[in-house]
């Protein structure tokens, strides 16, 4: 069963989303709807990270509600600096972050973070994923932005998915 629907979630998701696309159920829609449901997750297999195995969901949600508060203040921020401060004055650069973490969904986890959050731009990972490259809207103080990323996400992802 596994060979034909390496991911049974993805799926059901992938017929159910097509048919709300469609509204409508009739023979062909759903026929169409079952071919994409196979033949999707079989074409993508390959682009899925490795299987995770949650280990701390106490921690996993304590992140998530970091990540979602640090996010809204980042915009309110953000928002704030870009309606009171000329061009000249807002410091954006990059920063380069040594990382610690190696699982590649961590990475991903990362990835997700600092993209989503206001004021910083995922930049590029080192090929021995041993460095991160982020642009940062405004910059104060490298070393305490560095302390920070490393503290309140990593620390957190590496006890998530690698201890």
């Amino acid at each position: 069963m596994r060979r034909w629907l390496p991911s049974p979630s993805l799926s059901l998701a992938l017929f159910v989303v097509w048919l709300l696309l469609n509204q409508t159920l009739d023979l062909g829609t759903l026929l169409l709807a079952a071919v994409f449901a196979v033949i999707v997750p079989l074409l993508t297999r390959g682009l899925r990270p490795a299987t995770v195995r949650m280990r701390k969901p106490g921690v996993a949600l304590r992140l998530t509600l970091r990540a979602l508060g640090d996010m809204l203040y980042s915009a309110l921020t953000v928002g704030k600096l870009l309606l009171t401060r000329r061009t000249s004055q807002i410091k954006g650069q990059f920063v380069e972050i040594p990382l610690d973490v190696r699982d590649p969904n961590a990475l991903a986890m990362l990835a997700m973070i600092c993209c989503l959050t206001p004021g910083t731009a995922w930049g590029e990972l080192s090929f021995d994923r041993s460095r991160l490259l982020l642009h940062v809207f405004d910059m104060k103080d490298e070393a305490a932005f560095i302390a920070m990323i490393k503290t309140r996400y990593e620390a957190p992802l590496m006890e998530i998915f690698e201890s």
